[in-house]
């Protein structure tokens, strides 16, 4: 039976977190210092995490994308990944990926099921790249990209738009789409950066859209995808596209059609929201395949609106950072 919520829409599309940990310190994820990273113990096993993907698969869910935290560096994922496929659990999968440490595994990526990649980039400028990340890596991310192209890896690149750090940086991010055929996506910074601090001004997707249109030439609407979050714009004579991501003005919300699992195995109906149900209790405790499926049912019938929705539902402010509910 397809999973449903309450508002008519198909939910078939999972985000699965690995990993809280990751070797970035992106100043829009996490302080310099890092977080505390959850214990081992706390984390699921690629075992648990396979046998929820199975049953997520029985709630027809046909869309697996593996994120973090930085998947890469968790030990034993191309295994896990492997087993995936060998099980035939998922028709593939998707990766996000800082790309810091993919250049060596791409073409076991690709014999393994990889789809497509989203490579989060938030700068081509070295030293910007240091001062977001706090780590000097640049190099490694564009040698990344470069091999998945040449691997026929469709390639989505995401750029966080910071307001007084990055944002001159938004035409040649751009510009990068100009002669391959990937698509680059500017998002709104969130609020997920593992601090209490929070911002006046965030820079819109309505500020990111003027300053195209101004560099550019003539940006043209593509339809938008049910389910997506982007809005994208093509460039006569472009072999790539732009993207935007509305993602603290939450506009896209409407046709959301996924759920996040953490790197705990909290599952969380909107990325804005609480968690709404302990998987990794559930597998732990000796529920059975259905049991969880049908605490999986009955959480997702009650999934919000949207974004809006979900954070006046919190019981606590946002403090959290990315890397711990899954980017």
């Amino acid at each position: 039976m397809a999973l449903i919520d309450s508002h008519g829409r198909t939910i078939n599309y999972v985000r699965l977190a690995v990993t809280d940990r990751c070797n970035l310190r992106c100043t829009y994820c996490m302080p310099q210092e890092g977080i505390d990273f959850v214990s081992r113990q706390k984390l699921l096993s690629y075992e648990e995490m396979i046998r929820l993907l199975k049953i997520f698969k029985t709630l027809q869910v046909n869309k697996l994308r593996i994120t973090g935290g930085e998947p890469l560096v968790r030990k034993g994922l191309l295994q896990f990944l492997s087993e995936i496929s060998d099980q035939e659990i998922m028709p593939g999968f998707h990766l996000t990926t800082n790309a810091t440490l993919t250049l060596p595994h791409i073409e076991i990526l690709k014999d393994v099921g990889l789809k497509s990649v989203n490579i989060s980039l938030d700068t081509l400028d070295a030293k910007r790249f240091i001062d977001i990340t706090r780590r000097d890596q640049l190099d490694e991310v564009l040698a990344s990209i470069n091999g998945f192209y040449q691997n026929d890896i469709p390639v989505k690149i995401n750029m966080v738009v910071t307001k007084g750090m990055n944002d001159e940086d938004i035409l040649p991010m751009a510009q990068l789409a100009e002669h391959r055929n990937i698509q680059v996506r500017f998002l709104e910074e969130m609020p997920f950066n593992g601090t209490n601090e929070t911002k006046t001004h965030f820079f819109t997707h309505h500020e990111i859209k003027e300053i195209l249109e101004k560099g550019l030439p003539p940006l043209k609407s593509l339809p938008f995808t049910k389910g997506g979050t982007s809005q994208n714009y093509s460039v006569d004579g472009w072999k790539g596209d732009i993207g935007i991501i509305a993602s603290y003005s939450r506009t896209f919300c409407g046709s959301c059609n996924r759920v996040r699992v953490t790197p705990t195995g909290q599952l969380k109906t909107c990325l804005y929201g609480n968690h709404v149900l302990d998987l990794r209790q559930l597998l732990r405790n000796g529920s059975s395949d259905l049991e969880i499926a049908d605490s999986i049912k009955q959480v997702v019938a009650g999934k919000p609106m949207d974004g809006f929705e979900a954070e006046r539902s919190r019981f606590v402010d946002i403090t959290e950072s990315m890397a711990t509910i899954g980017g």
